[in-house]
């Protein structure tokens, strides 16, 4: 004897287990092959699916079924596959926003540390050189004045300002050689 929706719906109510198994079987391929339709993945349209079978074992005595228990099932996996949709989107777009986001501020981080250390290699190498030689590269590098301006200024020659420029650029780059190597080596490895 075939029982109607409301009469296998009642039984499932009360906890009978074979009615309940015979609904599942007679329904869970057809649904998985809607899921797969929707969600284009075989295994978490099975686990949709299964997923519906138990909440509706679960919650058997709070449900109300108004139409057909197949369009009650059919609608339920349809919703589940939406929310599966929507949230592999939202995990989508927030690993995309961690992975430049982190790699915008891990860079701007490195950059600033690398900067700050070349920063300060170079006033100590500024430091170590001769004094006539740090007045004219300081007025030349750090206040931008013209050869002539530093000449003007300190009662030089312009060919002395020359020398001396050329000067603090030699011992410099000897100072920074092993510094600038690493960083190189740390920035370039890196990638």
């Amino acid at each position: 004897m075939q029982l109607s929706d409301n009469q296998i719906f009642a039984a499932i109510r009360e906890g009978d287990e074979r009615v309940f198994e015979q609904v599942f079987r007679k329904h869970y391929a057809s649904l998985c092959a809607y899921g797969r339709g929707i969600v284009h993945d075989p295994d978490d349209a099975e686990e949709i699916v299964q997923m519906v079978f138990v909440n509706v074992w679960e919650k058997r005595t709070e449900i109300e079924i108004t139409q057909s228990l197949k369009s009650y099932l059919y609608r339920a996996v349809h919703n589940h596959c939406l929310n599966r949709l929507k949230h592999q989107k939202v995990r989508e777009e927030h690993q995309q926003y961690a992975v430049y986001y982190q790699d915008a501020s891990y860079e701007s981080v490195s950059q600033a540390v690398y900067k700050n250390e070349l920063e300060a290699q170079l006033a100590k190498a500024i430091e170590l050189l001769p004094e006539q030689c740090r007045v004219i590269f300081k007025l030349s590098r750090f206040e931008e004045l013209r050869y002539q301006e530093i000449a003007d200024q300190l009662g030089l020659s312009i060919k002395t300002v020359e020398n001396q420029i050329g000067k603090a650029l030699k011992i410099l780059r000897t100072e920074l050689a092993d510094f600038l190597a690493m960083l190189i080596l740390i920035v370039w490895g890196g990638k």
